[in-house]
């Protein structure tokens, strides 16, 4: 059966032909490639003009197609494009900094057969700094199962209940999915144009699509400081804190109390304040400060606290 593998980029030359030469080294054959650009101006099309145009290559792909764009649209959009253009009915999509281990298509395909309900499908990301090296090599990614999310006694309710409260997914790039499933939902929100994956797990799970899991390593991930959702390690307030909460107030705000939207409310409000007076650096004194302000002071956080238990 034929398996999409797009691969979104923006300005991603110093990676680039690592991702790709990992979904040419796939376990599984039948592969189509498709990589959509949005609008990078540091040689990541070049690069992949002229890798896509080696004789290997062009044998080795049931079809490549590469996408480009006149303008940057942001993450949301490309991803569509990735979807709307593919011609198979499962979908891997990859950032163009990050790798497919060998077995990746393989161990999903696996999967799909053995659960056939499943149209939705995480697994294991290796976690490395910089280089795929394995001297950097952090951690494997989530650590437990079946006691998160992925629970096999979760229904896609119970999970929709959970993501209303904070996005429970850090193995985002392993996200294997069935087309249809996600053309169902709308596709993703391109007024979001740097955070597309938690209103997409929110739509899915909300229109009654489980997420499932298993439980192998199929995924590279590179932590570095050029990467899109970088925020910095010395930064007291990261600008996901402000990024994120403009997305849990349209997705997740609606469906929440009213005392846990004011809690998040305080929190935000207290990192724009922070921001605004220019307490930024992480120091021991500035994450005290912000902790007894955010925390320690908020009314909000008591009542949520009495909230949390008697529900």
């Amino acid at each position: 059966m034929l398996v999409s593998v797009p691969i979104t980029t923006y300005n991603s030359s110093d990676f680039i032909l690592e991702t790709l030469e990992s979904i040419y080294n796939q376990n599984y054959n039948d592969l189509e490639l498709i990589i959509s650009d949005d609008f990078s101006r540091d040689g990541t099309i070049e690069k992949v003009d002229q890798w896509i145009k080696l004789e290997r290559v062009k044998t080795r792909f049931a079809r490549i197609e590469f996408i480009k764009v006149t303008q940057n649209t942001g993450v949301s959009a490309n991803c569509n494009r990735c979807i709307n253009s593919s011609h198979s009915e499962w979908i891997m999509m990859v950032a163009g900094d990050d790798i497919l281990l060998p077995n990746c298509i393989e161990e999903n395909m696996k999967f799909v057969a053995k659960n056939q309900e499943a149209k939705i499908i995480f697994s294991q990301v290796r976690v490395y700094k910089d280089t795929f090296e394995e001297k950097n090599f952090l951690k494997t990614i989530p650590h437990q199962y079946p006691n998160n999310l992925m629970h096999h006694s979760f229904s896609a309710h119970d999970q929709y209940k959970i993501l209303l409260l904070s996005d429970r997914i850090s193995y985002t790039p392993s996200f294997f999915l069935n087309k249809k499933a996600i053309l169902n939902v709308g596709g993703y929100d391109e007024t979001n144009r740097l955070v597309e994956d938690y209103p997409m797990w929110l739509k899915l799970t909300g229109s009654g699509e489980k997420l499932y899991y298993f439980h192998k390593e199929t995924v590279g991930y590179r932590m570095h400081s050029n990467a899109t959702n970088n925020n910095g390690q010395d930064v007291l307030v990261k600008s996901s804190l402000v990024n994120n909460y403009q997305i849990r107030k349209k997705y997740a705000h609606p469906h929440l109390s009213k005392l846990l939207v004011l809690d998040e409310y305080w929190v935000y409000t207290t990192a724009l304040l922070f921001k605004k007076l220019g307490i930024v650096k992480k120091t021991k004194f500035n994450q005290t400060l912000y902790k007894l302000t955010s925390v320690y002071l908020n009314p909000f956080f008591y009542g949520k606290s009495i909230y949390n238990k008697i529900n």
